[in-house]
């Protein structure tokens, strides 16, 4: 068994101001505070993880997130738009990163709790990859964690030739299994709820998750993802808002 203190465990938060459904999502606002803002805050709440760091494309159109990221004494690194699995893979090097949390930055609802049962379940099994919906997603969408260890990611980085894998952080482990060690991630019941959408890709999504933060927000507190399951049990027909929505494949 490895002891996470012994690894330097970061979140990497995959941010673009380009988005066809919801241009420049990630920083549009949600009860006083952007997108980004409250990702990382919740982040913070990590008790495994040392470390976040922003992977911003290179691009004139997302030099905004650049002025972010020194505005709020993040990380950052900026890369390739498309080649998401370079841009994550260089962010790491830069930043001596032993193990990798991917955060997809359409996740205003990532769970803190979530993440570091899956980092302590990747650290104990010594696994290269672990992943909330491998084989398949039982957690509602927008909540999933993958943990990699810098290793794996510096051979996928080096193997993956494929454009799709190279769009794609996550891919190319999953088609792997030969190559990789891969732990499916034992998950308590009360997480488990695949048919709920709280993933940021449309202003449906937007509203649904508003109203979660306009009932459950409280600044410099935590809520999770049990908390939110309640009240959204509590008021069923908020599932309506976005139920109709069809999830795209994200870079």
């Amino acid at each position: 068994m490895v002891n996470s203190e012994q690894k330097k465990i970061s979140a990497i938060i995959q941010a673009r101001m380009s988005s066809e459904r919801l241009p420049g999502k990630v920083l549009l606002p949600i009860f006083g505070q952007s997108v980004l803002q409250h990702i990382i805050e919740r982040l913070r709440f990590s008790k495994l993880m040392s470390q976040i760091i922003l992977a911003i494309p290179n691009t004139k159109e997302n030099d905004i997130l650049e002025k972010f990221a020194l505005e709020n004494s993040i990380s950052y690194y900026r890369g390739s738009e498309k080649e998401v699995l370079e841009r994550v893979y260089l962010a790491a090097k830069e930043n001596g990163c032993d193990v990798v949390v991917e955060v997809p930055a359409d996740k205003p609802l990532i769970d803190p709790e979530i993440i570091d049962l899956t980092i302590k379940q990747h650290i104990d099994r010594n696994s290269d990859y672990t992943d909330t919906s491998y084989p398949s997603r039982l957690l509602p969408l927008g909540l999933d964690v993958a943990v990699l260890n810098f290793q794996a990611l510096d051979l996928a980085y080096k193997k993956a030739g494929d454009t799709y894998n190279r769009e794609n952080l996550t891919s190319y482990f999953q088609e792997n299994p030969n190559i990789f060690k891969i732990s499916k991630v034992e998950l308590p019941k009360y997480f488990q709820n695949p048919d709920l959408r709280l993933t940021l890709d449309t202003k449906e999504d937007l509203e649904l998750i508003t109203k979660i933060y306009e009932n459950l927000y409280k600044k410099g507190e935590f809520f999770g993802t049990e908390e939110v399951l309640e009240f959204i049990n509590q008021k069923p027909e908020l599932k309506e808002i976005n139920a109709h929505i069809v999830q795209r494949n994200r870079i």
